[in-house]
């Protein structure tokens, strides 16, 4: 049994739907670490702030909250693209490479499923916020459709790298699981 963690890259072999899409979720990628940095940066504001000149805070801490959540949901498609999750290969490994292949299609359509129903809820919470206007109970009262928004886009652009994942494997551009004959 062999645990891997993210050392290759999903294959595009040229195609232009899978470059695209590997583009897409490499910006992803940058714009979730430019998140993280944001919400280290507004933290270290939010200590300025309390602790040095003594005053309150209104925004920040929210603000910090809604960015790492959607840095964590923008991030999913780029770890997904970069096989940056643990992986443990055991049944891979001890199949022939036919029946991997099989196993790998199955796998990432269940998963590309799985991902399609929680976009469809996603969607639906976020019009809901939309379209009654919902806002936090905080005093900064942020609209929550902006930070709910994350959901839809981070699910939706993790739903697109898996497709692309099962397009690949399909095509035979990728190996199954990363694992070559």
């Amino acid at each position: 049994m062999a645990v891997q963690t993210g050392t290759r890259v999903a294959a595009d072999g040229g195609n232009l739907f899978l470059r695209s899409v590997g583009w897409i979720s490499t910006v992803a990628g940058w714009v979730s670490a430019a998140m993280i940095v944001a919400s280290v940066a507004i933290t270290c504001q939010m200590i300025f702030v309390r602790f040095v000149l003594n005053a309150s805070t209104v925004w920040q801490t929210e603000a910090v909250i809604y960015l790492m959540i959607a840095a964590t949901l923008l991030g999913l498609p780029y770890v997904q693209r970069l096989r940056g999750h643990v992986n443990v290969d055991l049944i891979p490994l001890a199949l022939k490479p036919p029946a991997r292949r099989i196993l790998a299609l199955f796998t990432l359509g269940i998963s590309a499923g799985i991902i399609a129903i929680m976009l469809f809820y996603a969607y639906e919470f976020w019009h809901l916020a939309w379209s009654r206007g919902w806002r936090s109970d905080t005093v900064w009262g942020v609209e929550l459709w902006k930070p709910y928004l994350s959901l839809v886009v981070g699910l939706g652009l993790l739903l697109l790298q898996l497709v692309a994942d099962w397009v690949a494997v399909w095509l035979r551009i990728d190996a199954p699981f990363g694992l070559e004959d």
